[in-house]
């Protein structure tokens, strides 16, 4: 979260609790959605539950794209040499396509439009 948080200072205090056990939820999340990614459907229901539960944490239609560089950024460090154009694309084309969704069940798809 500290890439979230260097491009985002705003976000911090949508975090609140044990930044530890949040990582361990973001990772089982990232665990579903890349074994889901062959089928899409299969993720939808989890990804709409989501999203509705952070309206509740305050997360708003627009904090989607920083949290989405910040997962972009941290995916390149961490892989390194096995990050290449294509899984970097790949990981663009999923998130986006995933928060589209998120938005759209959580705000509208008029925002999530936007």
């Amino acid at each position: 979260y500290g890439r979230l948080f260097e491009i985002a200072p705003s976000l911090k205090p949508l975090f609140r609790g044990d930044m530890q056990e949040q990582g361990k939820k973001l990772m089982a999340t990232l665990a579903v959605v890349v074994n889901g990614l062959g089928n899409l459907e299969t993720i939808l229901p989890a990804a709409s539950a989501l999203a509705k539960r952070h309206i509740g944490y305050g997360v708003a239609a627009g904090d989607y794209a920083p949290v989405g560089e910040a997962l972009l950024w941290t995916l390149e460090r961490g892989l390194g040499a096995q990050w290449t154009p294509e899984l970097a694309a790949a990981w663009a084309d999923a998130y986006g396509v995933l928060s589209e969704f998120m938005i759209g069940e959580a705000y509208g798809r008029s925002a999530a439009a936007e």
